[in-house]
C-alpha cells in the first residue's frame, strides 16, 4: 500500500501494539497482584495476633518464620519452573501438552513436600536451636515451626498449581482462592489465638487448615482444566523428571537468595530479642511489598514464555521494556507508602511505642530502597520466563560477594537498637539489592537470554 514506516498505518500498528501489551500486562499482573499480596498477608495475620500476645512470642514467630519461609522458598522453582514451561507450550499452541506438564510439577510438589514435612518436623528443635536466642523465645518458635510443617505439603502443591494457571495465562482464579484462604486464615487465627487460648500454636494451627483448603480447591479447578484439554492427571514418569530437572537451577538460585534471609536473621538475632522482634516486623513488610511488585515479575514470566514459544522476540523484547519501566515507578509508589506510614506500622504490629520508634528507622530504609526493588523483581522475572536459569543461580552467588561483609559491620561496630536495625536494612535493602539489580541489568543487556521455541 505504500505505507513508510514514519506513516499512519506504522504509526496506528505501532500504538496498537503497545496498548495490547499494556492491557495483558495489567490483565496478568492485576489479579496476581492480588493474590500475591494475599499470600504475605498469611505472615502479617501471624504477625499482628501473635504480637499482641507479647514480643517473646513475635521473636519466636520470626525465626520460625524465617526456617519455615527459607524451605518453602527454596521449593518456589515449583512455580518459577512450571509457569515457563506451560506458557511455551501453550504459546506455540499445545494446551493439551502445557496443562500435562503442570499436573506433572504438582506430582513432582507432593512427593518433595511429604519428605521435606516429614524430616522438617523431627528436626524442628535442631533448626530452631541454631539461632541461639533466649529459652522462652526458642519453646515458641518450636511450637509454631512444628505444627507448621504439616502444611507444608499444601503449600508446595499450591506453588506448583499455581504456576500452571500463570502459565495458562490466568491469574484471576489463583486470586479468587488466594483471597479465600487469606479470609479463612484470619479468622481460624483469631479463633484459635483468642477463642480457645492456644497461643502461638493456634496461630499455625488455624495457617494449616486454611492452607488444605487452598489444594482443595486448585484440585477442582484443575481437574476441570485437565477434562477440557483431554489432558492425563496421573504423573508422567518422564514429565516429572523434566520438571525436577529445570528446577535445579532455580533452586540453587533460591538457596543463594535465602541464605542472604537467614544471614539477616541470625545477624538480628545477635542484636537482642527487640531487635530481632523488629526485624521481623520490617521483614514483613518488605514481604508485602516484594510479592505485590512481583505482580509485574508474574506478568513478564507468562508473556516471555508464552512469546519465545511463539517465537516472537519482538515481542519479548517490547514485554521487557515495559515491564521494567512500570516495576520503577510502582517502586515509587509503594516506597511512598512506606515511608508515610513508617511510624504507624510498629504500633500496628505491637502496642509498643518503644519497639515502633526502634522499628521506624529500617522501614524508612526500606522505603528509599522500593524502586530498586521492582525493577529487579521484574528482571528476575523476565529471566525466569526465559528458562535462563543457569545465569540467575551463577548471579545469586556473586551477588552475596558485596553482602556478606556489609551484614557484619553492626557486630565490629557493637551497634544495637534502632542503628543496629537500620544497618541491617542498608545491608539487606540497600547493597544486596544493588548487586542483583547490576547482575541482572548486565544480562538482559543482550540477547543471549532469549532462546525461543517450545
Amino acid at each position: 500500500m505504500g505505507f513508510t514506516p514514519s506513516g499512519r498505518f506504522y504509526a496506528r500498528t505501532v500504538t496498537g501494539r503497545r496498548d495490547t501489551l499494556n492491557r495483558d500486562i495489567l490483565r496478568l499482573a492485576v489479579p496476581a497482584l492480588g493474590s500475591l499480596v494475599a499470600e504475605p498477608l498469611f505472615l502479617i495475620v501471624d504477625s499482628a495476633l501473635v504480637g499482641h500476645l507479647g514480643v517473646t512470642p513475635l521473636a519466636g514467630l520470626g525465626i520460625a518464620s524465617a526456617v519455615l519461609q527459607t524451605i518453602v522458598g527454596l521449593m518456589v522453582f515449583l512455580a518459577y519452573a512450571t509457569t515457563p514451561a506451560v506458557a511455551r507450550r501453550f504459546g506455540a499452541g499445545d494446551p493439551t501438552r502445557a496443562v500435562s506438564v503442570g499436573i506433572d510439577g504438582m506430582w513432582l510438589a507432593l512427593g518433595i513436600s511429604a519428605i521435606l514435612a516429614l524430616a522438617g518436623y523431627l528436626a524442628t528443635p535442631l533448626l530452631v536451636g541454631l539461632f541461639g536466642a533466649s529459652p522462652e523465645v526458642t519453646a515458641d518458635a518450636e511450637t509454631y515451626l512444628g505444627i507448621s510443617m504439616w502444611g507444608l505439603p499444601a503449600m508446595l502443591i499450591v506453588f506448583a498449581a499455581t504456576g500452571l494457571l500463570r502459565g495458562m495465562q490466568d491469574t484471576v482464579i489463583p486470586l479468587w482462592i488466594a483471597g479465600l484462604g487469606f479470609g479463612a486464615n484470619a479468622l481460624l487465627n483469631w479463633l484459635f489465638i483468642y477463642g480457645f487460648g492456644w497461643g502461638i500454636g493456634g496461630s499455625a494451627f488455624g495457617t494449616v487448615v486454611a492452607q488444605w483448603g487452598m489444594v482443595a480447591a486448585y484440585v477442582v479447578v484443575i481437574g476441570r482444566l485437565a477434562r477440557r484439554h483431554d489432558a492425563s492427571v496421573r504423573p508422567h514418569r518422564a514429565g516429572v523428571r523434566g520438571s525436577a530437572r529445570s528446577g535445579g537451577w532455580l533452586f540453587l538460585r533460591t538457596l543463594s537468595l535465602r541464605a542472604a534471609l537467614l544471614a539477616t536473621v541470625f545477624a538480628a538475632t545477635t542484636l537482642g530479642t527487640e531487635e530481632l522482634a523488629g526485624w521481623q516486623v520490617a521483614f514483613t513488610i518488605f514481604s508485602t511489598a516484594a510479592f505485590a511488585l512481583d505482580a509485574l515479575a508474574i506478568a513478564a514470566q507468562a508473556l516471555i514464555g508464552k512469546g519465545l514459544g511463539a517465537g516472537d522476540t519482538g515481542e519479548v523484547q517490547r514485554t521487557l521494556e515495559r515491564t521494567v519501566t512500570w516495576g520503577a515507578w510502582f517502586g515509587v509508589i509503594v516506597g511512598a507508602m512506606i515511608g508515610a506510614l513508617s511510624g504507624v506500622i510498629g504500633l500496628l504490629f505491637t502496642g509498643d511505642a518503644a519497639l515502633a520508634a526502634l522499628i521506624q528507622p529500617a522501614l524508612i530504609v526500606l522505603a528509599v530502597a522500593q524502586p530498586v526493588c521492582g525493577v529487579v523483581f521484574v528482571l528476575d522475572g523476565v529471566l525466569i520466563g526465559a528458562g535462563d536459569a543457569k545465569y540467575l543461580a551463577i548471579a545469586g552467588v556473586v551477588n552475596l560477594v558485596p553482602f556478606v561483609p556489609a551484614l557484619v559491620v553492626p557486630a565490629m561496630l557493637g551497634a544495637g537498637g534502632a542503628a543496629g536495625l537500620a544497618w541491617l536494612s542498608v545491608a539487606f535493602f540497600g547493597v544486596y539489592m544493588l548487586a542483583r539489580l547490576a547482575t541482572l541489568g548486565w544480562r538482559v543487556r543482550g540477547a543471549a537470554w532469549m532462546s525461543a521455541g517450545a
